[in-house]
């Protein structure tokens, strides 16, 4: 159940990468489940994935380093897959 599932275009025009984790939202879990499972579908180090607000939140804002061409192209590929 822990997945990336696709990008969700909402109503108010903001565009979100959709992502499903096992881990209870109890005490950070849920958190500390999220960044790992990011940096994996990038092909990123856990380190390069980091929550920057929503810690508390459904919607989370982050903090990705790498390359934007290639995270870009992962992206685009991610959301190709689960279309």
């Amino acid at each position: 159940m822990t997945r990336c599932e696709g990008i969700e275009r909402r109503a108010d025009g903001r565009t979100l990468l959709k992502a499903r984790v096992r881990a209870a939202p109890f005490e950070g879990q849920a958190n500390d489940a999220l960044c790992p499972l990011l940096a994996h579908e990038l092909g990123l180090a856990p380190w390069q994935v980091e929550i920057t607000g929503g810690e508390g939140a459904r919607i989370k804002r982050l903090r990705i380093a790498g390359d934007p061409r290639m995270l870009g192209a992962v992206l685009d590929k991610l959301t190709k897959a689960n279309a």
